[in-house]
């Protein structure tokens, strides 16, 4: 692996001092890359780092790693970018993994409820394993006994679907892996 920015034609045409992001691509697994972000995502660059991303979803990669070592900061609006590629991706038969959080970053996800909806690794390797996993049988998963997102609540859902929260009303998303979503 090594970075090139070069695999998604267009991809270094815009460019924002407020964000870096490098490529990497992964060879052991299809459709993925690593990008590697450097700086910070909040409400003015948001639609820079969607753009760059759309154009890598675009090129076919459908396997996202974002290795955030080198992010400092990530706004509400940033973390609402990182929800919009999952259902970019996930109809695709993507995913989206976070690597290498700061504490300060994941504290963001954790206050907002999101850090659950993401697949969060300590290194590439563990991404890798995650994307080279077999689909899991969903009777292996389900019933599945999870907290609501927003108001914690335990619930139980015995099949993947859309279903709303008894306490809160919030409307959710349970895929055939177990991952709970917002609407």
């Amino acid at each position: 692996m090594s970075i090139n920015n070069n695999l998604v034609p267009g991809f270094n045409d815009e460019r924002d001092d407020s964000l870096k992001i490098n490529l990497e691509k992964v060879d052991a697994v299809e459709n993925c890359v690593v990008l590697y972000l450097n700086g910070y995502i909040d409400t003015y660059n948001s639609s820079f780092f969607q753009k760059r991303v759309a154009t890598v979803v675009d090129a076919g990669y459908v396997n996202l790693i974002f290795n955030c070592a080198a992010l400092n900061y990530v706004s509400s609006t940033g973390i609402g970018s990182f929800t919009a590629f999952l259902k970019q991706v996930k109809p695709k038969g993507g995913d989206v993994v976070l690597l290498e959080i700061q504490p300060k970053v994941y504290e963001v996800f954790q206050l907002l409820g999101f850090s659950q909806f993401f697949n969060i690794k300590d290194s590439t390797d563990e991404a890798v394993q995650f994307f080279k996993q077999e689909t899991v049988v969903e009777d292996e998963i389900f019933p599945k006994i999870f907290s609501c997102p927003v108001c914690s609540k335990r619930l139980k859902a015995t099949k993947s679907g859309r279903f709303r929260c008894s306490e809160c009303k919030t409307i959710l998303a349970i895929d055939n892996q177990g991952q709970v979503f917002l609407g």
